[in-house]
């Protein structure tokens, strides 16, 4: 059977659905496509069949034709309104350039020899050129607008006669909330910072990591081979799952190291509040500074230690110098005065110097603030199973240990 053999809709079903087996041949010449499917349409009556009937016209005039269904929509349009179909043939002009290459050479010439200046200088350069100076050739681009002058520093034939290079810019991150947390007594909002413990011929050291509790001067030092991924999340979850007390709140400086979706995504997971500091704001995270001065650097000095020694390092904060500082050591905390005027000023009265384990029993509701599993019974077990001076005896111990394996020498105190 041939295409002229169809001459019913039902033909034209069985056609379309593959049992009616169909002889025919594309039509590549689109003026004779265009009087193929006008006498189809003729044919089959297609402005008087209702709608279910039209769309297998249409199906078929879309299998043999080869066109989209929206073409055949516009061409049948055209039948309807007219009788007939008749391609137009269109020769597009197009539009004549307005700045030629030759405009583009002045341009790349004019910014070269004035260092690439901004838009507006530019043309007002190109305007001096051409009305005080008498340079015709700039005509064009004194009267173009800044903002396609900057589109023509972007094409082809700009690149190809002068390449200009920036820096990276900066991006703002928006993971963390810039401003300094509120905890409003509570603990459980730690201050957290980095330290680096030296280069030595182009190597690292290794890296410390400090969280300081805010209200309750609680902390955790974890020490690292590297501030990549791979070491610092590990790390991360260890240092948070250390501190007694539910975490609601998590503050560090604007370093990459904290401010990346792996240490986000952590967060987010923990439910715990998520913030960074504020620019030429120097107090944001300035209890963990000062904690990386009186702790950190006293403990480990400032000389070089090559990264391989971080587990080790890392084995030794949490047996000894952890314990040490949160259940022995004594720390001042700061009491607010307002004066008549309003301003306010820290004191720090001896009254009011305890450790961080005491300075937490004494909050009110404290067993409100211990993570599940934890309790003062058993933190009173680790608190008082040594004192204070037997602690640090230990920590010492531990550490001329630790320094003499590292250095192969014992470290001297004083």
């Amino acid at each position: 059977m041939k295409l002229e053999d169809l001459k019913t809709i039902e033909q034209l079903e069985d056609f379309l659905s593959g049992t009616q087996a169909v002889a025919f041949s594309v039509i590549s010449d689109k003026d004779a496509c265009y009087r193929w499917i006008q006498g189809e349409l003729v044919k089959f009556r297609y402005l008087q069949r209702p709608r279910p009937e039209k769309g297998v016209v249409l199906r078929y005039l879309m299998k043999i034709s080869g066109y989209s269904r929206q073409q055949l929509t516009r061409l049948i349009a055209q039948y309807r309104k007219t009788g007939r179909l008749k391609r137009r043939q269109r020769t597009t002009a197009g539009f004549k350039r307005k700045y030629t290459e030759k405009d583009i050479r002045l341009l790349a010439a004019m910014d070269e020899r004035h260092d690439t200046p901004c838009g507006p200088t530019v043309k007002k350069l190109c305007e001096r050129a051409c009305e005080v100076f008498g340079q015709t050739e700039y005509a064009a681009l004194a009267s173009i607008s800044v903002s396609h002058l900057y589109n023509l520093r972007k094409s082809t034939p700009y690149a190809r006669q002068r390449r200009h290079f920036e820096k990276t810019q900066s991006k703002p991150s928006k993971i963390g909330e810039r401003r300094k947390p509120r905890p409003e007594g509570r603990p459980g909002y730690i201050r957290i910072d980095t330290v680096h413990q030296g280069d030595l011929d182009k190597q690292k050291g290794v890296y410390h990591i400090n969280a300081v509790d805010e209200v309750t001067q609680f902390e955790v030092v974890c020490s690292v081979e590297k501030i990549s991924e791979r070491y610092l999340i590990p790390a991360l979850e260890q240092l948070l799952e250390t501190f007694p007390f539910t975490l609601l709140g998590f503050h560090s400086d604007n370093g990459s190291e904290y401010i990346n979706k792996r240490v986000a995504e952590l967060l987010e997971k923990l439910r715990i509040e998520f913030t960074k500091s504020r620019s030429r704001h120097s107090n944001d995270n300035a209890l963990a500074e000062s904690k990386n001065g009186a702790v950190v650097r006293k403990c480990y000095g400032y000389s070089h230690i090559p990264q391989r020694w971080a587990p080790l390092i890392n084995d030794f904060n949490q047996q000894y110098l952890t314990p040490y500082l949160n259940f022995h050591r004594p720390c001042f905390f700061p009491e607010t005065r307002t004066d008549a005027k309003g301003k306010q000023r820290k004191v720090y009265r001896y009254e009011n110097m305890m450790t961080p384990y005491d300075k937490l029993k004494s909050l009110p509701n404290a067993k409100d603030y211990l993570k599940p599993g934890f309790s003062f019974e058993i933190l009173d077990k680790l608190a008082h199973q040594i004192s204070d001076n037997q602690a640090a005896d230990r920590l010492q111990k531990a550490r001329q240990t630790l320094f003499k394996t590292i250095h192969g020498r014992t470290l001297k105190t004083g």
